[in-house]
């Protein structure tokens, strides 16, 4: 019945896409847009749409393909499904992992290389919106994955049509639309896509899955209202997500140099899960992390914090920060210093440092082949640094990030101190730029 069902879908026209890409606007005049592109249908069918869409409004697509290199052939695959981009009017752009594969999760290793290529790739070209072809299909099995893997709302809430990050929006226009209409459409015009033979290898847990609801004579009706559920959940997340900001906004300061002062008052005052999320999420954003802290010990954290004996609070350390009671019931929130990486660099070089400093450097000519460090200036390098006016306490002090070179400290660029004009130079850019944000639309429903 699922088969005779996906025969008979109507192909997604252009005027429906046009309405899903309404509800993820606004968008620029003539707009860029990137899309990640498999050769998959679903992947497929979001480029071909797209590039009509953006070409109807002056603009233009480029199709990131990504050759993850995990099989025999897949260099030439990519340069097809490139050709095909090609074809249908769109910039071809393949990508490639490199480096050693990982033999354990090997999927969720390589959809986390191909995010991070497809997302560094809009980011050093300056586009604002990435496309993926997620689709309602998807939705239903990653809900359902997620329950299985105990996750909480969050996980429940499973994929968003928008995601907001520092550098640019991604968005998932399709997650409403069964796989069987965009095939329909791709019928239509006559194009063929790729099947990717991970999505029936037994050894992956979304492959069982898929197999399992293919089974199931009512498979579309059950896809439909698995996606539903997620999208009351996703209403629920994102009303959650509104009261942590609010109380965010009025119960923390985050400082340039990475460092957050807590009311530890405002937080004991709110309902315990928005006070939970709040305090998760500044530890994931002063601590450069991906993820918050496992719960079990947010929860002891969290009750340290809002409990009647806060003035029995001597200090705390989780998530990779350390925090410590301050001035009039402030807690003061800082990254842990011994926890922070040093990395070795080149002039020229520019990434995000620790997940929370993103730095450029440029090519002066008197460090010109130079080996260049980046690390945490630590306690002992902030108190040698002479430095004219107040300076922020050791805490503070500790983790920010300090350039340097082999005759020593060059540049502290939060602090002011460049050890010389050649420094200054050098360091053309250091901001804290968080992987997390404090605030921010990580999860929108459309």
């Amino acid at each position: 019945m699922a088969g005779d069902a996906a025969s008979r879908a109507e192909p997604l026209r252009d005027s429906d896409f046009e309405e899903l890409m309404a509800g993820l606007g606004p968008f620029e005049p003539a707009p860029w847009l990137a899309v990640g592109l498999s050769g998959g249908s679903d992947s497929l069918a979001l480029a071909a749409l797209a590039g009509r869409w953006a070409a109807a409004r002056g603009g233009r697509v480029t199709a990131l393909i990504v050759d993850h290199g995990l099989r025999r052939g897949s260099r030439g695959e990519a340069r097809g499904v490139a050709a095909q981009a090609a074809g249908l009017g769109l910039e071809p752009v393949v990508l490639t992992w490199r480096g050693a594969k990982p033999e354990a999760n090997l999927q969720a290793e390589a959809r986390r290389a191909r995010h991070a290529l497809l997302r560094d790739w809009c980011r050093r070209h300056g586009l604002l919106h990435l496309l993926l072809g997620q689709q309602r299909d998807d939705q239903a099995e990653t809900l359902l994955l997620n329950l299985a893997r105990g996750s909480g709302l969050d996980g429940l809430a499973a994929m968003a049509p928008l995601v907001e990050t520092p550098d640019l929006r991604i968005l998932r226009p399709l997650l409403g639309v069964p796989r069987a209409r965009l095939r329909a459409g791709l019928r239509a015009a006559g194009l063929d896509w790729l099947e990717d033979p991970s999505n029936r290898d037994p050894r992956f847990g979304r492959s069982r899955l898929r197999g399992a609801l293919a089974g199931l004579t009512d498979e579309p009706l059950l896809e439909r209202r698995l996606a539903d559920a997620a999208g009351h959940l996703g209403r629920a997340r994102v009303a959650l997500e509104a009261a942590v900001a609010e109380l965010l906004a009025r119960a923390a300061r985050l400082a340039d140099d990475g460092s957050l002062r807590l009311r530890a008052g405002a937080l004991a005052a709110a309902p315990e899960e928005v006070s939970l999320r709040a305090l998760a999420g500044l530890l994931a954003t002063v601590g450069g992390a991906d993820y918050p802290p496992r719960f079990e010990r947010l929860l002891r954290l969290h009750a340290a914090l809002t409990g009647p004996d806060l003035a029995g609070f001597k200090g705390a350390t989780l998530g990779g920060c350390r925090l410590r009671p301050g001035r009039e019931g402030a807690i003061l929130v800082v990254r842990e210093a011994a926890k922070v990486p040093r990395l070795a660099l080149e002039p020229g070089a520019r990434g995000l440092w620790d997940g929370r400093f993103r730095y450029r450097l440029g090519r002066p000519a008197g460090l010109r082949g130079r080996a260049l460090s980046l690390g945490p200036l630590g306690t002992a390098g902030g108190r040698a640094l002479a430095l004219p006016g107040p300076r922020p306490p050791a805490p503070v002090r500790a983790p920010l990030p300090a350039f340097g070179d082999a005759d020593g400290l060059l540049a502290v660029p939060q602090l002011g101190y460049y050890r010389d004009p050649a420094a200054r130079k050098l360091v053309q850019d250091c901001h804290f730029a968080p992987r997390r944000p404090l605030i921010g639309g990580e999860f929108t429903v459309a």
